[in-house]
């Protein structure tokens, strides 16, 4: 490297010598004589600034004549590669050139002259992970995927590049949506490069769109071995897949199967709610009630939602509000401020027709954040009051506008306080499940009437939630 770094200063410092003298001797007047040997050359200024001027291209000349002695000289003696060595280097330099110019052309987007050079640098050069690859970005960037395709094959087909042309055809059939060829790919991918951070995360989404659960955990425990994902994360996407199993095994009738594997799937992420729902239903069906207030109250403990206060209720459906008011004592102690230690209060409250210990609950809430949950309380509270008609209308009108709350998929699972409101439900609410429509706002209540499942649930679909604002008005 230094050797032809020298050269290179060499190379100029003649040129630059070269271009000074030819400009002394053409701003000069006069002639120039040489002696030699006896004989006297007298040369006007401008023939001495030609004969030097082909001076310099001899020496230039006599360098390259030089190099290519030394390589016949090499051949005699007897290196066979020498004259192979001394064109390849002009040519790798051809080469070198075109690839930079194919890469400059790449970022700027000009897929004509990035395949142009592409295609000179790969006459030019015997490096074909390097020039295969450039050849296929640049074919993609033209939009020729037939040719891109057939440069990552043969870059497949070489043991030091598999990888990169795998990677290439990967990426082609995720952006073609081929899911089926990408997985293969992707397994494939993770054969050639077992801790490859991209492919294994690539691997693992795929196996999760394909429900292929089992794998998807093998993967996941990959990446976790090799800490691309952190533990509490791992944690937690092993919870949703363990879950998933549990979905389909009791899909097929296998219900003690789809148990073990819903308890396993709460107690690996006690954050995951529908985890925790899922557990608390197969363990009332199979008669373990103990555990499944145990298994509730330690995911509120660290997370109080909805969800969980519906699986807590189901837990025992036939009692009364009072007895369901002194269990759920056991939750609202755990987090006596949280908004969802209010929302339970006030609802229960409801039910055991305690408007006014209900209104005390939220008193808050309704003024400082008041949401769709808050508001829809309020109204069931005033029409249990037997406040005027209008004012029950209000606090559906301001439910329509206000925020769904804090839920961390965006909805307030009014759905899963059912249980609270009517009764024990047959199974865990989902979550997914629509929301249970308003009652009609039109029919004016009796003074002192307690206030129906459907006031103090959420709010209908938008076009018809629009209908009944606008009735409203």
């Amino acid at each position: 490297m230094l050797s032809r770094f020298a050269y290179v200063l060499i190379i100029l410092g003649v040129i630059l010598a070269g271009a000074f003298a030819l400009d002394f001797l053409l701003s000069q007047e006069g002639s120039l004589a040489l002696t030699f040997g006896g004989t006297v050359w007298e040369l006007t200024l401008f023939e001495a600034a030609v004969v030097l001027t082909l001076g310099v291209l001899a020496l230039l000349v006599a360098i390259v004549a030089l190099k290519l002695l030394l390589a016949v000289c090499l051949f005699i003696i007897g290196d066979k590669d020498a004259f192979g060595t001394f064109f390849a280097r002009r040519r790798e330099q051809a080469g070198l050139d075109a690839l930079s110019k194919s890469l400059v052309a790449l970022s700027a987007g000009d897929a004509k002259l990035a395949k142009k050079k592409a295609a000179v640098a790969e006459r030019k050069l015997m490096r074909p992970e390097l020039t295969r690859l450039i050849n296929a970005q640049a074919s993609e960037l033209a939009g020729d995927g037939a040719k891109a395709e057939t440069y990552y094959k043969a870059l497949m087909a070489e043991d030091a590049t598999a990888f990169i042309g795998t990677q290439g055809l990967l990426s082609r059939a995720l952006d073609a949506g081929d899911t089926d060829r990408a997985l293969k790919l992707a397994m494939h991918a993770k054969e050639l490069a077992p801790k490859d951070e991209g492919t294994l995360e690539t691997l693992y989404t795929l196996q999760s769109r394909k429900f292929d659960w089992e794998g998807a955990r093998k993967t996941l425990s990959d990446q976790r071995r090799a800490k691309h994902v952190p533990k509490l994360e791992a944690a937690r996407r092993e919870a949703g897949l363990i879950l998933a199993q549990a979905e389909d095994a009791e899909r097929v009738g296998e219900d003690e199967h789809a148990r073990a594997l819903a308890v396993e799937a709460a107690k690996m992420d006690l954050t995951n709610v529908n985890a925790v729902a899922a557990a608390v239903k197969h363990l009332v069906a199979s008669g373990s009630k103990r555990a499944a207030s145990k298994l509730v109250t330690d995911s509120w403990r660290s997370n109080p939602h909805p969800v969980l206060a519906a699986a807590y209720a189901s837990i025992e459906p036939d009692e009364s509000p009072a007895q369901r008011q002194r269990r759920f004592q056991a939750l609202f102690n755990l987090h006596p401020e949280h908004d969802e230690t209010r929302f339970l209060t006030a609802e229960l409250a409801l039910v055991a027709e305690d408007f006014k210990g209900a209104r005390t609950a939220i008193q808050d809430l309704r003024e400082t954040d008041p949401s769709v949950r808050s508001c829809a309380i309020m109204a069931a509270v005033s029409r249990g009051e037997g406040e005027p008609e209008h004012v029950v209308r209000g606090w559906l009108a301001r439910a329509l506008g206000a925020p769904r709350g804090t839920d961390s998929e965006g909805i307030i699972d009014q759905a899963a306080m059912l249980p609270l409101l009517i009764g024990a439900p047959d199974e865990a609410p989902d979550p997914q499940d629509p929301m249970p429509e308003m009652a009609d706002v039109e029919t004016p209540a009796e003074p002192g009437t307690p206030p129906s499942a459907e006031d103090a649930e959420t709010l209908p679909s938008d076009d018809e939630a629009k209908l009944r604002s606008e009735a409203a008005a």
